[in-house]
């Protein structure tokens, strides 16, 4: 394990080699992951919680992460979306114990108090004591007991919430470019649920957010994609960094299997052995006008993914500073056909623990971080395709973790 920032920030620096070096110190010291959850995902930032069709009536509600921080999702009477801390305001006990489920209230098991949907106080057992002793002082007020509200807001049907009520709206925080991408997963028809997955991985949680901003890799660890031309090297591609560097967004038209005579670089990756029984787990059928293929790093908590014709949410969930959970949602349109809905189905196969494209990324992660943890005063070389932080038209290129690191180092004070 690194030593701790906190202790050692006068004598620990970035390398002078600047964006092109990452010190493998922020993988490891714990410290600065503490520094890192109180700055980003209980900060001035939009974190992605839950997808509206996970909580469809009045009632509904589904238990989420911010950070470290458990928070519930639910469906008020009002019919709108609410999230609170899952702490009761009493003690602290956590409200909810099941990850969903349907209710007309909120009880705390510990002492029994209970809360309306929207979190507000509206019942203290033995208020008024017992045989004219015990019980609550007479300026007790409920309403300054309510379960803590966290800022929310809804678009499309997909529900992010803040601990900061004075931060940037939305759309700002989005920023222009990427706010257009959120907007064309969820242009406001109504979704359908799919399913879940869920891993935990030993690695750092940034490792992660660094996975998703690295097209370099894909065609070169990721055998399946190349095989069966899902991605290849040579597509037509971007890589763009927006607002700088905190999120990232990555697109591709796919081009079509390769062949074994093929010269592209990742030749070395191809397996002209492997075959499908059924093709339908790699024959997308097009449904975006635009062709093309996206996966968007939305900075702290989410990974936001459309390939061949599976949608998906992967939610980073910090578990210490060298463990994270990923929690997998899939979902469809609720105008889906049912030979799409079947072929989301198949294509979610793709991804998840056991995906034939994303078990790899869980496997090199842990190395990564035993790599990192055992050398912290070491650091990692990221110079493919140049050492700016400017938007690229291909995939050959690591600019996205570059403006990542950007941006993070300004934010923290590193």
């Amino acid at each position: 394990m690194g030593k701790s920032i906190g202790s050692e920030t006068k004598t620990r620096a970035w390398p002078k080699e600047g964006l092109t070096r990452i010190p493998f110190w922020i993988y490891t010291d714990p410290d600065l992951y503490k520094r890192e959850l109180d700055t980003f995902f209980y900060g001035q930032t939009w974190n992605y919680v839950a997808l509206d069709c996970e909580v469809p009536e009045v009632g509904s509600f589904k238990r989420s992460w911010i950070g470290e921080r458990q928070v519930v999702v639910v469906r008020g009477e009002d019919n709108e979306i609410h999230v609170w801390e899952n702490r009761c305001a009493h003690r602290g006990a956590r409200v909810a114990w099941q990850n969903k489920g349907k209710v007309e209230s909120f009880t705390c098991p510990y002492h029994q108090w209970n809360f309306a949907l929207d979190g507000k106080l509206q019942g203290v057992p033995l208020r008024r004591g017992v045989l004219g002793k015990g019980g609550m002082p007479p300026d007790f007020d409920s309403s300054e007991h309510k379960l803590a509200p966290l800022r929310v807001h809804v678009e499309g049907g997909s529900i992010w919430a803040s601990f900061s009520n004075d931060g940037p709206s939305f759309a700002d925080y989005c920023g222009t470019d990427l706010f257009a991408m959120v907007q064309r997963m969820f242009p406001g028809k109504g979704l359908r649920l799919l399913g879940y997955t869920r891993q935990l991985i030993d690695s750092n949680w940034k490792m992660y957010m660094e996975n998703l901003k690295d097209p370099y890799h894909a065609t070169l660890l990721h055998s399946f994609l190349i095989t069966f031309g899902l991605w290849r090297a040579d597509s037509q591609s971007e890589s763009i960094p927006t607002e700088g560097g905190r999120h990232g967004i990555m697109t591709s038209r796919n081009v079509g299997k390769k062949t074994a005579e093929s010269t592209n670089t990742d030749i070395k990756r191809f397996k002209d052995q492997l075959a499908l029984g059924d093709m339908d787990t790699v024959t997308p059928r097009r449904e975006f006008e635009d062709g093309k293929v996206i996966g968007l790093t939305m900075f702290p908590s989410v990974v936001i993914h459309q390939q061949a014709n599976t949608l998906g949410m992967r939610h980073i969930i910090p578990k210490g500073v060298d463990s994270f959970e990923l929690a997998w949602t899939f979902f469809g349109y609720a105008d889906d056909d049912e030979a799409l809905a079947r072929l989301r189905l198949r294509h979610a196969n793709l991804y998840g623990p056991a995906g034939y494209v994303a078990m790899e990324d869980g496997e090199v992660l842990v190395e990564s971080q035993q790599g990192a943890s055992e050398y912290p005063h070491r650091e990692a070389v990221i110079e493919m395709g140049g050492k700016d932080v400017a938007r690229q038209d291909h995939m050959v290129t690591e600019v996205l973790i570059r403006a990542f690191y950007d941006f993070y180092r300004k934010e923290l004070g590193i």
